[in-house]
């Protein structure tokens, strides 16, 4: 099967990469605007970039209905420059996804979904006090790729303080069973990342 994009409705090809692009980690990104309002929603088009400095991206897409097509944590981000992207492990999927829906701009999702916001060191948007990881962000630049419905922006941002439960933490390595990430797949389906496998890669020794 070959498939033309240019020839296919987007709605399909979102379809596609989501089914295609797995398993994806989730971004729960925590913001506020400057009246202090704040947002808090999970984004699946997430990864690291860097890690000198520590650099982060995630892509929030254009909502497809609506007078405001641009989502709430990148107007916010665009307003403040900061953020935060909290992990999310198995124990807060149910409230995470509580926090996916298309809210108004003026719904608190920390209490749509009984999330704690726990203030952070070095910038304005709280974190989830329930995440067991979470990375303090300032904005390093958004590059605007398409303003067309399920179009979207790349939101890059540098690490400025990490937060690890104690119990995770071993000289910087992550205990992945203490952290019970989830990650993203397509349409309502979601992995766990309990089943691993190691291999060595070759001509390296193993650190």
């Amino acid at each position: 099967m070959t498939i033309d994009p240019g020839k296919n409705d987007p709605r399909n090809i979102y379809k596609l990469m989501t089914g295609a692009i797995v398993p994806r980690p989730i971004a729960f990104v925590s913001t506020v605007n400057g009246s202090g309002a704040r947002n808090l929603a999970p984004f699946s088009f997430f990864t690291g970039i860097s890690a000198n400095p520590p650099v982060i991206c995630f892509a929030p897409m254009v909502r497809t209905s609506g007078v405001e097509r641009k989502k709430d944590t990148l107007r916010n981000i665009e307003e403040m420059g900061e953020f935060v992207v909290n992990v999310v492990s198995e124990d807060i999927a149910e409230k995470m996804n509580a926090c996916a829906p298309e809210f108004p701009s003026s719904v608190d999702e920390f209490e749509v979904a009984g999330l704690t916001a726990i203030a952070s060191d070095l910038v304005r948007p709280p974190r989830v006090g329930e995440s067991k990881i979470s990375m303090e962000c300032r904005l390093v630049r958004i590059v605007e790729v398409s303003d067309k419905p399920l179009g979207g922006s790349l939101v890059l941002g540098e690490i400025v303080r990490f937060h690890v439960a104690d119990q995770l933490f071993d000289n910087f390595r992550i205990d992945a069973d203490g952290l019970c990430a989830i990650g993203r797949m397509a349409g309502a389906d979601y992995v766990r990342t309990t089943e691993r496998f190691s291999m060595t890669r070759p001509g390296t020794a193993q650190k």
